[in-house]
């Protein structure tokens, strides 16, 4: 069965390859540090290099910045010795591009492109040096990378299927005689796919593919959905891939998937010059089916991100050796400006467990899809509480005196077993170990109500600490799939 190369969170995959090096950009909304870089040798095992955006100057998420908002759709290419990277920043100014000689940083500060319209940015260069800037829609603009001007206005060059909507996500590449505009349609829910069209110059005029969509799962049973938003590399050994999102809907009808969009990757080979997309690729993915950390040293691993910014006075390594200590902002789980540091959640089935002292003040581990949809599992001195929030309900699930001191938090989630089509795709089982080290349960919750198809919105599920009242310190947390 296919799965994806990146688990969890990680949509609108951007690739390229220098010698035998693949490097793989995605979206990350309104999380920051922003847009995850990895790197490969294979095109299975991809190894986190960092985030291209780690510093505040680099991405800006104004307080108007709510759950799906934010980054946009990167686009990675490499020419000429550099690194470019450019993305939609939906609440700052729209289209931004950065620049770098390592893809693992640093990365340069924004070059805002003013003229270029719209949203998922791509980059293309022909053989004089142009650069070409083609946009969701399909729009293109020729740009001057150096400085962010356009050359000229935007000009239309192809809208795509005529019954498909949305568009969006081009990718445009000179490949022997033709150049190919990879775009996706359908908008990125079920009736999501990818197009193709070839023209003889970057701005076209171009000829639609007769067998588009060259991919789409719509109108199949198959287990990944919603796939679509391609990009294509060429290995060293001349053969030809294609990196996509898609994602895993579990549970009855409609089907409710709770990871987010993920990365998946299929082989491509070229019939009468046109691409054809082969069956996803099944994989053993490397990362995140178990991580531990004990927040022994000053940096964090670049895996943990937060909501829309992370103040240093909150999160510090420094306030109690071998712990973290988060430090209460003005915000709850409710809020954006919230105490949050969280991993994506990569696996249907795992468990998570915290150990955490607050008898400074309040906090604990947190389900989040966003901050209208999102469980989690409180302490304060001497009680803990397992909690829901879920659109405008907000309820306390279950709750529990425990002993003063450090405690042990836990979240279990299990698929569940459908039985009947109202079922939902998993189980979030929240509560707190004792010092026997029985696990004492508060809650358990239907998970569907952290899914896309509830709560709407782009991301997926990310597991983390949180704090909202006075100083939490964190020992260490455990990831287990």
């Amino acid at each position: 069965m296919a799965s994806p190369v990146l688990p969890g969170f990680y949509p609108d995959p951007s690739i390229c390859r220098v010698g035998e090096d693949y490097y793989l950009v995605c979206s990350s909304f309104e999380y920051f540090p922003g847009l995850p870089v990895f790197h490969s040798r294979d095109l299975l095992n991809w190894t986190q290099l960092g985030n291209a955006l780690d510093r505040p100057e680099q991405l800006r998420l104004p307080a108007g910045t709510t759950s799906s908002g934010g980054l946009y759709a990167p686009t990675l290419r490499h020419h000429d010795g550099r690194f470019h990277l450019i993305v939609t920043n939906v609440n700052d100014g729209g289209n931004k591009l950065y620049t770098a000689t390592d893809p693992a940083g640093p990365w340069s500060d924004p070059i805002p492109l003013r003229g270029v319209p719209g949203i998922d940015p791509d980059l293309a260069w022909d053989e004089d040096g142009n650069c070409y800037c083609t946009v969701a829609g399909v729009s293109q603009v020729r740009l001057d990378p150096r400085t962010g001007e356009t050359l000229g206005s935007p000009y239309p060059i192809w809208s795509g299927s005529p019954a498909a909507k949305a568009p969006e996500a081009p990718h445009l590449y000179r490949i022997g005689e033709y150049w190919y505009l990879v775009i996706a349609e359908g908008g990125t829910e079920r009736c999501h796919s990818v197009a193709v069209a070839r023209g003889r110059t970057p701005a076209g005029p171009f000829e639609p593919c007769p067998a588009n969509p060259i991919l789409t799962h719509r109108g199949t049973d198959h287990p990944v959905q919603n796939t679509g938003h391609a990009d294509l590399v060429q290995a060293p050994d001349g053969s030809w891939w294609m990196v996509l999102l898609g994602a895993r809907p579990r549970g009855g009808t409609p089907g409710w998937h709770v990871l987010g969009r993920e990365t998946f990757l299929a082989p491509v080979t070229w019939v009468d010059d046109w691409p054809v997309v082969g069956e996803l690729t099944a994989s053993k993915p490397g990362i995140g089916t178990r991580s531990h950390d004990d927040f022994d040293t000053a940096d964090l691993h670049p895996r943990w991100i937060s909501p829309r910014h992370r103040p240093v006075e909150r999160y510090t390594t420094k306030d109690r050796s071998g712990w973290l200590t988060l430090h209460a902002g003005p915000g709850t789980l409710d809020d954006l400006d919230v105490t949050f540091l969280g991993l994506r959640q990569q696996d249907h089935t795992c468990r998570i467990r915290v150990r955490l002292d607050a008898s400074e003040g309040r906090g604990g581990l947190a389900v989040r899809l966003d901050e209208r949809h999102h469980y989690e599992v409180e302490a304060a001195a001497g009680h803990v509480a397992a909690r829901a929030r879920i659109g405008p309900l907000r309820s306390v699930a279950g709750d529990r005196e425990v002993p003063d001191g450090p405690v042990v938090l836990r979240i279990d989630i299990t698929p569940a077993p459908v039985q009947d089509p109202r079922d939902g795709p998993d189980t979030v089982v929240l509560g707190v170990e004792g010092p026997d080290g029985v696990f004492h349960v508060l809650a358990e919750l239907d998970g569907r109500y952290l899914s896309t198809e509830v709560a709407g919105g782009f991301t997926g599920r990310v597991i983390g600490m949180y704090a909202v009242s006075g100083t939490v310190h964190f020992d260490w947390l455990d990831y287990t799939s």
